[in-house]
């Protein structure tokens, strides 16, 4: 095993979470590569919704802080849309009040009670980052080249034997077989992509009773509608069944989408855990292991907030 200079870093893995963790050490200095199973249009997070907003994510004491430092980087990126995949848009949480939620919930700019004619009944209203995956993925992989860093696809069956001084764990739910760590499990997330009738508005809301969640967000490609969470299920095959009821319960909210063209189906699997692992783990050779999965459905909520805890975690090699 080739071992390389104290500043040499591996990122083992390619999603939002690894290449964000990869552009800051890099732009840190740290000599990056990023191993990756499948490039990063073929991840998890390629078929993400993709709004901001902590989202079946804990510890709820970190989350907030990790939160808001990604927010203030999507707010700049949101400066160039059509280059960096981030606009800032206008929407509706249903079913949300402000004191449920954490002390976080006060520094989002803007974030207030909904009107009676934003939505009928309690909500919140907000401008929040919503991103455009299949082009913020790619930027973000030119910003790391840019920087000095590299990404390879090479699939990683041990950490320990990995060649370099600091190895960053960002596998997602790979971390269930790889780490090994069986508190990382799957909630599966189906969604429609239909031609936009038109909204400019994102939604979200959520049937207390049933717990189903309804949600739509209009992107560049089409308006995506949600959505599913699904415990320990696995499989990638969207469902015909489940895609009719996420557009009938979207239509309830703007009857156009009924009419509106499918474009196509995702399907992805959240890499839920009880609490992001964000911690260092020496090797017995001296060497260095930072785990930074288990996000869960908020990855890029806290991407950039957890990339740079992470890079300060790798800071200090023997």
């Amino acid at each position: 095993m080739s071992i390389g200079t104290s500043d040499d870093v591996v990122v083992v893995g390619g999603g939002v979470i690894g290449l964000t963790t990869a552009v800051v050490l890099a732009e840190r200095g740290r000599q990056v590569r990023v191993w990756t199973r499948e490039p990063a249009e073929r991840t998890t997070s390629a078929v993400a919704g993709a709004l901001w907003w902590p989202y079946r994510i804990e510890p709820e004491s970190l989350v907030g802080d990790w939160a808001l430092q990604s927010l203030a980087v999507y707010e700049e990126l949101a400066a160039r849309p059509g280059e960096t995949g981030v606009r800032m848009v206008d929407g509706v949480h249903g079913e949300v009040r402000l004191d449920s939620l954490g002390p976080w919930a006060a520094r989002v700019p803007g974030l207030r009670a909904a009107h009676a004619g934003e939505y009928a009944g309690t909500a919140l209203w907000a401008r929040l980052p919503l991103i455009d995956m299949p082009v913020h993925l790619p930027w973000l992989r030119q910003r790391l080249l840019r920087a000095g860093g590299t990404v390879e696809e090479r699939v990683v069956t041990d950490l320990a034997g990995v060649g370099a001084r600091v190895v960053v764990n960002c596998t997602g739910l790979g971390a269930r077989e790889l780490v090994p760590d069986p508190g990382v499990r799957p909630v599966r997330g189906q969604l429609v992509v239909v031609e936009n009738p038109g909204i400019t508005t994102w939604l979200t809301s959520v049937d207390q009773a049933s717990g189903c969640s309804t949600y739509f967000f209009p992107q560049p490609g089409g308006l995506v509608l949600g959505g599913t969470a699904e415990d320990d299920v696995w499989s990638l095959t969207p469902d015909p069944a489940v895609a009719a009821r996420i557009v009938e319960r979207c239509a309830a909210f703007r009857p156009e989408i009924a009419e509106a063209r499918v474009l196509g189906h995702r399907v992805g699997l959240r890499p839920v855990r009880h609490a992001v692992r964000l911690e260092r783990r020496p090797l017995p050779d001296g060497r260095v292991v930072v785990h930074n999965y288990g996000h869960g459905g908020a990855g890029i909520t806290v991407a950039w907030g957890c990339a740079r805890r992470a890079a300060e975690l790798a800071h200090t090699v023997a």
